[in-house]
């Protein structure tokens, strides 16, 4: 037993406190005179049976022990007051010969020892020499009594309370004991158990091997089954007319191999609830080392080469993930696709989106007996079923074993694949179950993708309603939406300006000999979307090229910035920092300024340059006056002072870098004006608008030749490795940047690279130098002057030196996803690898910061940079499209389904959602029809032939003439075309016959515009007029159709659709003049939300615009693909119809169809319109309600 457990015996007392010293204790007793109200004041008495005590609660009662059953009195106690004088006088005495001999009397002598000895005096026997010495000074005169006797006294009886102590408490220690013990037992036992239980659940069948040679057996075992599986699940895919691909899980090793390969050991621990227990890494270390501990042999034979162990875990077979060991079929994860266009790639623990169920979880792929069959499939499984039995029988099986047999048919254990068929099936869990979904069911998954990707989201239940609803509220919205974009383009087409003239098109194309590069194939459809654009639409461009780093943004701009001025008008570049500016500026002058033979006039715009300086009011004047024909400039072009005189075209070069108020400067410059915005990564919200077809998008995708894709590493800080990177830069005669977020940390920087290098040529460059030091410091960088350039983000733009082929970024966790991307494209320019070192702190990792280092661990591929903006858009989200709020419904069903349901949305407002066709190209023999530019004579003038041009004669004035040609070349509709002729008639008097043939040429492109057709020509030796259209679909000709006069197309003009946009193996061809059996064409008017065809749509949508082709790179209709698109047909309109009457046939069938395409695409934009306006004097009259109802409620307050 404890001291404290004997310190407390023979008292009755709730709590324990200190004992007082014997004389404090009888003075503060004489003074109370009896009033024992104090905490754990004991009495000591003659009679050593009574012990009164005191408890802590002042106000309870004394309590009084029963005396012992053997307790006697010797003689007479003496009263209470004599005792007091007595113990009083005795201890002023002890107190006195202890003060001569320099020693006092123990005061910390517990009163329960005395009660205890006293209590047992009387009862214990006389030949005990302890007792009898406790009984004869219980008689003995305390006066008589030496300091050392007293002391002597203290010890025997604590040796006595101790005795009795140990003899009182004997068995219950023993109980203790044995209790203990038989606890200790049980926790060892359940300990046992949880581990066993613990090691099957984490090794799986792995858990009962006793040796390495046991584990390579079965690990073949292993390999075998999953490579005939995996193959058996490609197989099924396959016959459903699906692609499945197994991808092989991350690479988790953190080797130097893998960062070799890209893959760097970036793992950062984020926050305290990303940090595992300390108990579970030890957990899992200790049954990781203890698996990994096997003897090489069941004879317990030690393996020679543990290296081999952990390869053959790593590469063949399973493998440790989070402490369990992980079979390497559950780690692969799946890429899935068909020829319809939709695609999958998830892993394991994925969040997925099913259209019906909700968000779930990827797990893995299964195999399972399909649940419905075809009738071609149950005839097939009833025959091989009745061969099996027939083979049974011939063999001699017994009745009883074939009945058995024939039980197993369609389950599990029957393994025939004729007999059984097995689907490959995807397996999902949810919050209340877990569904199977066939491969071939696929494209009704899509990955979860919110706008707060790094918070796992809460997987829904298949019960219930919750997701349904959900549903609907999206819905809603994206009904909205879809009612705001149509209402935004009815609002467009009311804005115009005059168009670039095609006749100058001939100076663009002799600028374009002095680009000395090739340009790629996305390059050359940039070009070609940008002329249409500035060119052969009267609405202002407002065009988004999205291209990686070096890829030839600033080409496509540069001959749109010419095209501007050729035609007479301004051009102005904005760029978002001033060392990007002076690269534009250097480059744009050394192409087209004085120096060369175009001599435009180029001025820079720059900080310092403010309207109240010199140079700033000169320049803002010549650019005012007309003088200045191109302004290159920074934020100080969005000045309000800032007047243009004819601004034509607006070119924002990195987009992102600008905030809302510079957009919206924008807005108010840029109203009625030609728009180019160049992004390597585009904000979210821009690239959503981009994909919902809001904004006018091209991409460039290829890169230029001979470029490598740059090696990155993400990892924590290493001063090591920075001293490799650099000395490795160095030795190859190479640059080197060094980036830091904040100007405040280049000091230290600088210190850094001093204290390592110290014969290092370091420079620095940042946005708080003088004005032009930054500029001249990197110019200064790019001639050879310095190995390092120590910058802030400064160097993000417009920096191009190919000999920089190593950038090392410090603290990189503090940088945007834009900026590191755009940081990473300095290097790698040339033929040279190059490498990029993003530097971490792991204590400063936030979630988005990880997810934005982990994209660009994973996205260093080339022309990854449209990836990356749509990582950023997974991360960040993209918000409200229209508003100014950031914050939208894409969270609630991931953002791959809310763009689906908001572009169904807008496909079923708009009915007749055929892609527009801004140029036509028609290859008619003898230019029938064309409008396109030629050239006329041998003195290299201009004509056209049937084109729009009007007779001097019938309209002198050149200015008036060129406009009202602009207006009849881009008349979007035959209708419009009447209008703009009925006002000709009316101003300048009847059409002249020329000029009427020259009109049927505009009235066939605007059919062709509305019908989508992007090229005519004749077929050869058919002599059939071939007219492709991309983007037409069975469900547009349908509803076509269905206005059209008694429901049939056009006689004479046939449609013929391919057999991947048909629901036939073979072409389907519609005859015109018959009958159109439109639930056939459609098969689903309704388009439910699991029909496939909706996810076909987005694709080939895509495809069709990339298919649209130029006029000017197409000579012969042989030179592009007609078969594979869909496509009208004129039979033999080569042979029937005479030279000059093409052009009547063609409008003859065509009017008709374009008629009801345009009266619809109308009327569905007006229903918009309106819809717009209704809901928002709803919602202005719901505001007002509600502030009437505020302003009642506080007036009524008033009142009382």
């Amino acid at each position: 037993p404890s001291s404290s457990r004997r310190a407390s015996v023979g008292s009755n007392s709730s709590s324990s406190t200190t004992i007082p010293t014997t004389k404090a204790l009888w003075q503060r007793k004489k003074q109370s005179r009896g009033a024992y109200k104090r905490t754990e004041d004991i009495i000591v008495t003659n009679d050593a049976d009574d012990v009164i005590t005191a408890t802590t609660n002042t106000n309870s009662q004394q309590q009084q022990q029963p005396k012992a059953p053997n307790a006697s009195t010797s003689t007479k106690a003496p009263t209470l007051a004599e005792q007091e004088d007595l113990e009083e006088a005795r201890l002023a005495a002890l107190e006195k010969e202890a003060a001569e001999q320099q020693f006092t009397t123990p005061s910390n002598l517990y009163a329960d020892v005395y009660n205890s000895a006293a209590a047992t005096a009387t009862s214990t026997s006389t030949t005990d020499p302890t007792t009898t010495l406790i009984s004869d000074s219980l008689n003995e005169d305390p006066l008589s009594r030496t300091p050392a006797k007293e002391l002597q006294l203290a010890q025997k009886r604590d040796a006595l309370q101790n005795t009795r102590l140990n003899e009182m408490f004997a068995d219950e220690d023993a109980d203790n004991a044995a209790r203990q013990a038989k606890i200790k037992a049980l926790m060892e036992e359940d300990d046992r158990a949880w581990k066993e239980e613990r090691k099957k659940r984490l090794l799986g069948k792995y858990a009962g091997v006793e040796s390495w040679e046991e584990v390579e057996k079965m690990l073949g075992e292993d390999r075998k089954k999953e490579v005939k599986e995996m193959e058996m699940k490609v197989d099924i895919a396959k016959q459903a007319g699906v692609t499945l691909t197994m991808l092989e899980a991350p690479d988790t090793d953190e080797s130097v191999s893998s960062k070799e390969n890209n893959k760097s050991n970036f793992n950062p621990t984020i926050g305290v609830a990303g940090k595992s227990s300390w108990f579970a890494q030890e957990d899992n270390i200790d049954l990781e080392s203890e698996f990994q501990s096997l003897p090489k042999t069941a004879d317990g034979e030690s393996g020679s080469a543990d290296k081999d162990k952990g390869n053959l875990l790593k590469e063949d077979g399973p493998r440790f993930v989070n402490g369990k060991l992980t079979s390497r079929e559950q780690l692969m994860g799946i890429s899935v696709g068909s020829a319809g266009g939709w695609s999958l790639e998830v892993y394991p623990g994925d969040f997925v989106v099913h259209r019906k169920y909700g968000i779930g979880r990827y797990e893995r792929t299964v195999l399972k007996p399909k649940s419905k069959l075809t009738q071609e499939e149950k005839e097939a499984a009833e025959n091989r079923r009745k061969e099996i039995i027939n083979d049974m029988m011939k063999d001699g099986k017994q009745l009883d074993e074939i009945q058995r047999f024939v039980e197993t048919f369609g389950t599990e254990a029957d393994k025939d694949p004729i007999s059984n068929p097995l689907s490959t099936l995807l397996e999902i869990a949810y919050g209340d179950a877990v569904v199977h979904v066939p491969i071939d069911r696929a494209y009704r998954l899509s990955r979860y993708r919110a706008g707060d990707a790094a918070i796992k989201p809460r997987l829904s239940r298949v019960k219930g309603e919750a997701w349904s609803k959900a549903k609907q509220k999206v819905e809603i919205s994206t009904v909205q939406m879809a009612q705001d974009v149509l209402a935004l383009y009815a609002t467009r087409e009311t804005l115009s300006r005059p168009p670039f003239d095609p006749s100058r098109e001939g100076e663009v194309q002799n600028f374009e000999k002095s680009f000395t590069f090739e340009p790629t194939p996305d390059q050359q459809k940039c070009f070609e979307d940008v002329e249409n654009d500035m060119v052969w639409r009267s609405r202002p461009m407002d065009r988004l090229i999205c291209g990686d780093v070096g890829f030839g943004k600033t080409e496509v701009a540069m001959r749109a910035l010419f095209r501007a001025v050729a035609n007479g008008r301004q051009a102005a570049m904005l760029a978002p920092t001033g060392v990007l500016a002076a690269q534009h500026y250097k480059n744009i002058v050394k192409r087209m300024g004085e120096d060369t033979e175009h001599k435009f006039n180029i001025a820079l715009l720059r900080g310092g340059m403010g309207k109240n300086t010199k140079k700033g009011r000169e320049l803002r004047a010549a650019i005012a006056a007309g003088e200045t024909q191109i302004v290159i400039g920074t934020h100080a072009l969005l000045s309000n002072g800032m007047m243009f005189h004819d601004l034509g075209l607006l070119t924002v070069d990195e987009e992102q870098r600008f905030g809302v108020n510079q957009k919206e400067r924008l807005k108010l410059i840029c109203n009625c004006v030609d728009v180019l915005t160049l992004s390597a990564t585009p904000i979210p919200r821009t690239l959503q608008m981009s994909l919902s077809g809001i904004r006018d998008t091209s991409t460039i995708r290829s890169p230029p030749p001979m470029r490598k894709p740059t090696i990155s590493y993400v990892q924590e800080y290493d001063e090591t490795i920075v001293r490799d990177a650099i000395e490795r830069e160095l030795a190859r005669e190479g640059q080197v940047f060094y980036v830091v977020p904040r100007i405040s940390q280049l000091e230290e920087a600088s210190s850094m690279l001093t204290k390592i290098f110290p014969e290092l040529r370091v420079i620095q460059a940042h946005g708080r130098m003088p004005r032009g030091q930054a500029e001249e410091n990197v110019a200064s960088f790019a001639e050879g002057n310095h190995d390092v350039l120590l910058a802030t983000t400064v160097i993000e733009n417009g920096v191009d030196i190919p000999r920089v082929n190593t950038i090392i970024i410090q603290n990189a966790q503090a940088f945007g996803m834009s900026t590191l991307y755009q940081l990473r494209g300095r290097v790698g320019r040339s033929d040279v690898q190059a490498f990029a070192y993003f530097f971490h702190k792991n204590d400063f990792i936030t979630e988005q910061s990880a997810q934005r280092l982990q994209a660009m661990a994973d996205l260093h591929e080339l022309g990854s940079g449209f990836d990356v903006a749509n990582r950023d858009l997974e991360i960040r989200g993209a918000g409200s499209l229209l508003g100014t709020e950031q914050s939208g419904m894409a969270a609630r069903v991931g953002f791959d389904l809310y763009m689906r349901m908001l572009k169904k949305s807008m496909r079923q407002l708009r009915g007749l959602d055929l892609p527009v066709v801004p140029r036509s190209n028609v290859l008619l023999p003898g230019a029938e029809g064309s409008i396109e530019w030629v050239d006329g004579s041998a003195k290299n003038e201009k004509a056209a032939a049937n084109s729009y041009l009007l007779p001097e004669s019938y309209i002198e004035d050149a200015k008036e003439r060129s406009q009202e040609e602009s207006k009849a070349r881009l008349a979007e509709s035959t209708h419009q075309l009447v209008e703009i002729t009925n006002g000709w008639k009316e101003t300048y008097g009847a059409i002249p016959s020329k000029l009427q043939k020259s009109l049927k040429a505009l009235h066939l492109h605007a059919c062709l515009r509305q019908l989508g057709v992007d090229v005519v020509g004749l077929e050869r030796g058919t002599g059939d007029c071939i007219l492709r259209s991309p983007g037409l679909r069975p469900r547009h000709w349908a509803m076509i159709c269905s206005q059209l006069p008694r429901g049939s197309p056009p006689k004479g003009l046939d449609v013929i659709f391919p057999a991947r946009f048909s629901f036939s193996n073979d072409d389907t061809e519609i005859t015109g003049g018959q009958r159109v059996d439109l639930e056939e064409l459609l098969n689903n008017p309704q388009y439910g939300d699991d029909d496939e065809e909706w996810d076909a749509l987005d694709e080939e949508e895509i495809e069709a615009m990339k298919e649209i082709s130029s006029a000017q790179n197409i000579k012969r209709l042989s030179e592009v693909d007609t078969d594979n698109y869909p496509r009208f047909v004129v039979k033999a309109l080569g042979k029937t119809a005479k030279k000059g009457s093409r052009v009547d046939a063609l409008l003859k069938v065509l009017l008709p169809p374009s008629k009801v395409v345009f009266q619809k695409q109308q009327r569905d934009k007006e229903k918009a319109k309106v819809a717009t306006e209704l809901r928002e004097k709803r919602e202005l009259i719901a505001k007002q309600k509600k502030e009437q109802e505020k302003l009642g409620s506080r007036r009524m307050g008033y009142q009382y």
